[in-house]
């Protein structure tokens, strides 16, 4: 029947709506429809918040408790070298168990990992706070440093996984930018609390902040999925051994010096330990880390540049918090206030960096950061007695945090790119694992240099200012180096990703090139 006005006026209206299509050709009705894919949460900016003042309260704490550190040495009586082991108990215990952290995630369940984390370091916090003696600080530190290696990996797996798509990279930005910012607000933090009341409420600041965590993240942050699965409990012995071992090792070296027979031993045991962890992963039916995490070249450049980039930053703060406050003469608090350039240019950089990724590809822009955070640390080789603020650390100060806001962004980001969803867990503890054994290690071999510098310094007949400007200008020295390393990764080793098979298909698949084709 020939489709005339007329004719098609008495069809039913169903028939008439649809139009004619070759015998060979369904009908659209039939074609399989793409699923949807993941969305944001409800309210995506509540769930950032949350998760982003987990990593800050995290990252304020280890930079606030340096300013105190003179304080704590007085009221507690601790000997010098006895003092390091406040900072250290801490970073042992968060460095050592990261992996294992990330791993409990995959399988319990991100948030119950991140509250029990938050929950281990709020106590940790408390008892730290009101600790009467050295070893119950010490102690109640160690437990800190339990609670953070599960609150943390934690926290960035579930940022991952709630902010699917471009809203990843953003929420990456301020994410990361948390992360360069917290340390320099927290030694402003640190020198206020310290100035104008305790050392003690450093730490029991972190009290409220985990309580209010506690009760918020179920509110308003999604579980994710549990993996069924077990512990791999010989790849988490050997990795914790490992790496507390080489800390421990590091540590006692630089106190002791590196003929000290407990250094030695602990870098046999470290050495052993790591030697025996790749090959427990390949035998491991579920293994801790899964070892084709590391099989992407991207991915594990940028550990390795967050090794050196936090190895170089825990240097500067190191340091030149004893240079501002023994030799310029600054308070706490006047110290703290010194770093407030470098915050500013670290978060301003951050921002834009998750904002150009999305448009200028990953390689260059790591690469003018490593630039801006080398020339940084090679200006500051030339401190000296003389040196000013002004003059001599501004500069240098503002240029690391340049570098530092894109490298933290970028380098994050690189570090969980392309992750099956059930191994998002163990990337983003290999982000902070980089972070925490570089700024450890790192410092560990700093301050070794620093001291051998130092004795040849007073060994010459300098007074106690020139031995030390003389020390920290020969530790900033290596530090420049690790720079170097990371520019030298960040040119020659990252690649532009290759578009996925999947990518191509979509993009094959699209209306403007399938009706293309049909018309060739």
């Amino acid at each position: 029947m020939p489709n005339t006005p007329q004719t098609r006026d008495r069809l039913p209206p169903q028939e008439a709506a649809v139009p004619a299509h070759p015998p060979s050709s369904p009908p659209p009705a039939t074609l399989p429809r793409p699923a949807p894919g993941p969305s944001l949460p409800r309210r995506p900016g509540v769930v950032l918040t949350l998760l982003a003042t987990c990593q800050l309260m995290i990252i304020l704490d280890t930079a606030a408790v340096n300013v105190a550190l003179p304080r704590i040495r007085d009221s507690l009586d601790f000997s010098t070298a006895g003092l390091s082991w406040v900072v250290n108990a801490e970073m042992l215990g968060f460095g050592g168990l990261l992996l294992l952290g990330g791993r409990a995630g995959d399988i319990l369940g991100r948030r119950v990992v991140l509250r029990t984390g938050v929950g281990l370091f709020a106590v940790g916090s408390l008892l730290s706070g009101l600790a009467p003696a050295a070893w119950w600080l010490v102690t109640a530190r160690a437990m800190q440093g339990v609670g953070a290696a599960l609150a943390t990996p934690a926290a960035l797996a579930l940022l991952v996984t709630n902010f699917p798509g471009p809203a990843r990279n953003r929420a990456l930005g301020v994410y990361a930018s948390v992360s360069g910012v917290g340390s320099a607000v927290g030694l402003i933090v640190g020198g206020l609390l310290t100035d104008l009341g305790s050392w003690r409420w450093v730490l029991l600041v972190n009290v409220p902040i985990g309580l209010a965590l506690l009760l918020l993240v179920p509110l308003f942050v999604g579980e994710s999925d549990r993996r069924p699965g077990r512990f791999d409990i010989g790849g988490a012995l050997t990795s914790v051994v490992g790496v507390i071992g080489l800390s421990y090792g590091f540590i006692r070296a630089a106190a002791e010096g590196w003929g000290d027979t407990m250094a030695l031993g602990s870098f046999a045991v470290a050495v052993v330990s790591l030697a025996l962890f790749p090959m427990v992963e390949l035998r491991a039916r579920e293994p801790i880390v899964p070892l084709r995490v590391f099989a992407d070249r991207n991915r594990s450049g940028a550990y390795v540049i967050l090794l050196l980039l936090a190895a170089s930053m825990m240097s500067q703060f190191f340091f030149l918090v004893q240079f501002l406050q023994d030799v310029r003469k600054f308070s706490p608090l006047e110290t703290g206030l010194a770093f407030l350039p470098m915050s500013a240019a670290t978060f301003l950089c951050s921002r834009w960096a998750g904002h150009l990724s999305s448009r200028v590809p990953a390689r260059p822009l790591m690469a003018a950061g490593a630039l801006s955070g080398t020339i940084g640390m090679l200006w500051l080789t030339r401190i000296s007695a003389d040196t000013t603020y002004a003059a001599g650390l501004l500069g240098p100060l503002i240029l690391f945090g340049v570098g530092l806001g894109f490298l933290l962004v970028l380098a994050t980001s690189a570090g969980v790119a392309g992750v099956a969803p059930q191994h998002s867990g163990t990337a983003s503890s290999m982000v902070h694992v980089a972070q925490r054994l570089g700024g450890g290690l790192g410092l560990a071999v700093l301050v070794t240099v620093f001291g051998t510098a130092a004795r040849e310094s007073a060994a010459e007949g300098n007074n106690s200012t020139t031995v030390l400007a003389d020390g920290i200008s020969t530790a900033f020295t290596v530090g420049s180096c690790f720079m170097v390393c990371a520019l030298l990764l960040a040119v020659l080793v990252l690649r532009a990703p290759k578009p996925s098979r999947t990518a191509a298909a979509n993009e094959s698949a699209r209306p403007g090139r399938t009706q293309a084709k049909g018309a060739g």
